[in-house]
């Protein structure tokens, strides 16, 4: 009988499957999380909120793409796709 997933496990694995759909969903939250910040703040130009909205995403976009990258190469290491690329690399790799 197959063991449940555990919630971390479901997520991480769709984190996995939707990289791009996961970094465009966390800019945009981004994005739009910093835009509602900054119009809190009284006496900023609409330009200068807009510019702060756009470096504060780009930042989360750059940890989220770290993120995957991690991700990534954990599933290269121990997940499914050590076994698929087996073959493709020297055994003395393999440890």
């Amino acid at each position: 009988m197959a063991e449940a997933k555990s919630k971390f496990e479901s997520a991480r694995e769709w984190v996995t499957e939707n990289k791009l759909r996961t970094v465009g969903s966390l800019w945009l939250s981004g994005i739009a999380g910093s835009i509602a910040y900054n119009w809190s703040k009284p006496n900023m130009k609409t330009s200068v909120r807009i510019i702060h909205a756009r470096l504060h995403a780009q930042a989360l976009t750059l940890a989220a793409l770290a993120g995957a990258a991690v991700v990534e190469y954990y599933d290269h290491k121990a997940g499914a796709k050590a076994d698929k690329y087996a073959g493709y690399i020297p055994y003395k790799d393999f440890k």
